[in-house]
């Protein structure tokens, strides 16, 4: 997680044009493919929507305390945390998460702001590898909002559409406790969006959802993180 001002005015005008890239079929060997059948198209296994999640999330219960800012050099904090009885969501930006595992993707080179770590680690006690597994960053706890007391831990499925795609991933890592709105290079990528950690992401429009109690394990499994976040959509819109 880096706290810095994105430069996206281009990139986030060519991150329009980019299909979603396969992916691995798992992050650190474990799970299997993210079931998304093709660049740009809905999962298969959810059955669920982009239309249907943001139905469901138009109005907002405020839980946060106050607002998030997007940037470090935003001049207002704009975006509230929102909850439901099976969800959090909240309606942002999205930068990029490269910290964890150094891969070809994401190191010093590729991303000034590089961090060997994650808040939350794979199941071999490893930074996780956000050039292959989809994650959401949370904000740190603060007296604005305190994820753990929403039932979100490292390992939460979380949901996130943007334009008609859904994708789901886990929360995998945490950062500076005044910014919201971030996702790993993995997530990035199969959302379409330009996952570039130094001029990649997008500006506006990427809805996160984070399904309470829901943790998955082992934290790096995609195919679990799919499977159960198909499940959860599928609840959440009444079906």
């Amino acid at each position: 997680m880096r706290t810095r001002i994105l430069a996206l005015t281009v990139s986030s005008c060519a991150a329009a044009l980019l299909g979603a890239a396969a992916l691995p079929a798992s992050a650190s060997g474990s799970g299997g493919g993210d079931g998304t059948g093709g660049p740009g198209r809905e999962p298969r296994a959810a059955g669920v929507t982009a239309a249907e999640l943001l139905a469901e999330v138009r109005a907002c219960s405020r839980i946060s305390k106050g607002r998030y800012r997007t940037d470090s050099g935003s001049a207002k904090a704009t975006v509230p945390v929102c909850g439901t009885r099976d969800a959090v969501f909240w309606k942002a930006d999205m930068d990029i998460d490269c910290d964890g595992r150094k891969t070809r993707a994401c190191n010093r080179k590729t991303d000034p702001y590089f961090l060997p770590e994650t808040a939350f680690q794979s199941s071999r006690g490893e930074p996780l590898d956000s050039a292959a597994l989809p994650h959401v960053v949370v904000p740190g706890p603060s007296k604005v909002w305190d994820y753990r007391k929403s039932g979100l831990t490292g390992g939460s499925v979380v949901a996130v559409v943007y334009r008609d795609r859904v994708r789901f991933g886990v929360i995998g890592d945490t950062g500076p406790t005044g910014i919201i709105g971030e996702a790993s290079y993995a997530m990035a990528k199969t959302l379409g969006i330009d996952p570039d950690p130094s001029t990649g992401g997008a500006e506006s429009g990427v809805t996160y959802i984070a399904f309470k109690d829901s943790r998955i394990s082992p934290i790096e499994s995609r195919a679990r993180a799919q499977s159960r976040g198909a499940a959860l959509a599928r609840e959440f819109v009444g079906r």
